[in-house]
């Protein structure tokens, strides 16, 4: 005896994963139809606009149907999985959705943190959003298993319908009262939703009397031979690639856009000898304390801006811009910029301004590490503070860094190298780099800036500061 289909079958909706993010693409499906589940076993890797996110299942049972195909984007709150709770030998799983249209196969992803190194990345971008593959479904004279009927199939197991057309309910009233099929109307609206206005065009468009035929236009004049050669030339396939706006970089953008022209900012320079931090950090890849743990530049002028938010707290702020108030912060949540093949990204580490040397080399190692793995969560990238870029791996002096969005400051370390410097009356080589400080100025004026930054830079000058300022 069978159970009832209207408890045989669950159906696993994509969820909410970034709070409040309204879609994910399925990267990859860890299983297949016909194979056992349990409650809590990932069955597959999902990306949003901040993060790849392993999904659990939080049914036992087998994988009856899978609803989309890798490289798919799907709403938060559509059916992506069917399980069957109460499996029967006599009926067999649908088959899996068609894949879409083969790819070269990239190397593998090797996410880059910026500040330790450059690897190779893919760029691979996989196809836009489409509707529900068609589930393959038995023929209906399939012959009986073991002398019995096949048990009837899940309820809505039926061919996706192409996907409904984006509008607010107001707005598919007013369709509906004129008469207008959503399906044809153009939408103008943002993420492709349909407005009020696009409905009382698609009516003035239906109105419009037929214009008479025109008479035929004259023919055109023939292109002269090189000019059609170079556009044939322009136009030639292999000689553009177009990579979809999605996922993480799309967000990075909007957030970017959104800090240019939200935040006033300002940034300021200053080039230091930094001789002395590169000794210690050598002294320090010897220490017993520091065993087991990475040591590199970053980790000391890491703690460098530390000691100067300790000296000017007021640069840990935020603009509340609702209430009209400045929020200083007492926490410092260090954000460190990491390039990936998905796009930019800024975790941080949490407390950063409680954590010692060796605590806090080994909350970047474990960063690093994340990155690496592409498994940075949602989580680890909010809340942050202030954020350090190292774009002196890729061999620049320096820059004018974007702030991360609600963030107050920004500071770019450029490439260290040596220069010819004047050091005790005498010109030596010196081991020398360039701080590039973007702040928001309606938090920082130029005097807390300058102070903050000159703070910095002293610390990495004469890193004794470490211990007489700290």
């Amino acid at each position: 005896m069978t159970a009832d289909t209207s408890t045989r079958y669950r159906e696993f909706m994509m969820p909410d994963v970034g709070e409040g993010l309204t879609e994910a693409e399925i990267l990859k499906w860890y299983v297949k139809p016909g194979d056992p589940v349990t409650d809590g076993q990932v069955v597959c890797e999902v990306e949003t606009a901040k993060a790849a996110v392993e999904l659990p299942i939080p049914y036992d049972g087998v994988v009856h149907a899978l609803r989309f195909a890798e490289g798919t984007t799907v709403d938060v709150g559509a059916s992506i999985i069917t399980v069957d709770v109460a499996p029967s030998a006599a009926e067999p799983p649908v088959e899996q959705p068609a894949q879409p249209p083969a790819e070269t196969k990239p190397a593998a992803r090797t996410p880059v943190l910026v500040g330790y190194g450059v690897a190779e990345a893919s760029t691979k971008r996989r196809p836009r959003r489409g509707p529900a593959v068609p589930e393959q479904q038995a023929p209906a004279t399939a012959p009986p298993l073991n002398g019995h009927a096949p048990a009837p199939a899940a309820p809505g197991l039926t061919p996706a319908a192409a996907p409904r057309p984006l509008a607010k309910p107001p707005v598919r009233k007013l369709a509906k009262d004129l008469g207008v099929d959503l399906t044809t109307v153009t939408p103008t609206g943002p993420d492709g939703i349909i407005t009020r206005d696009d409905v009382h065009a698609a009516v003035a468009v239906r109105e419009e009397p037929e214009a008479p035929t025109p008479p035929p236009a004259p023919a055109p004049a023939p292109i002269p031979a090189a000019v059609a050669v170079a556009v044939a030339s322009a136009t030639a396939p292999g000689r553009e690639t177009r990579t979809p706006i999605k996922g993480v970089r799309k967000a990075t953008a909007a957030a970017m856009v959104g800090s240019a022209f939200t935040a006033p900012h300002v940034t300021e320079f200053i080039t230091v000898d930094v001789t002395r931090t590169m000794k210690l950090v050598e002294e320090l890849k010897s220490d017993p304390d520091m065993a087991g743990l990475r040591v590199n530049p970053l980790l000391l002028i890491t703690k460098a801006l530390l000691v100067a938010i300790k000296r000017n707290p007021e640069v840990n702020a935020a603009w509340d811009e609702a209430n009209q108030e400045i929020v200083v912060k007492h926490y410092v949540n260090l954000g460190i910029a990491a390039a990936t093949p998905r796009g930019l990204i800024v975790p941080n580490i949490k407390d950063a301004h409680d954590r010692t040397l060796p605590q806090l080399a080994e909350a970047l190692g474990e960063l690093v590490a994340t990155a690496r793995e592409g498994r940075t969560t949602p989580a680890a990238m909010q809340g942050g503070t202030v954020t350090i870029t190292n774009v002196g791996v890729f061999g620049v002096d320096t820059g004018t860094p974007i702030l991360n969005p609600g963030e107050s400051a920004i500071l770019a370390v450029g490439s260290i190298k040596p220069q010819p410097w004047v050091h005790k009356g005498k010109v030596k080589p010196r081991q020398v780099t360039t701080l590039a400080l973007s702040f928001d100025h309606r938090l920082i004026d130029g005097a807390l800036g300058s102070r903050f930054l000159a703070d910095i830079a002293a610390v990495l000058e004469q890193p004794k500061r470490l211990i007489t300022w700290a």
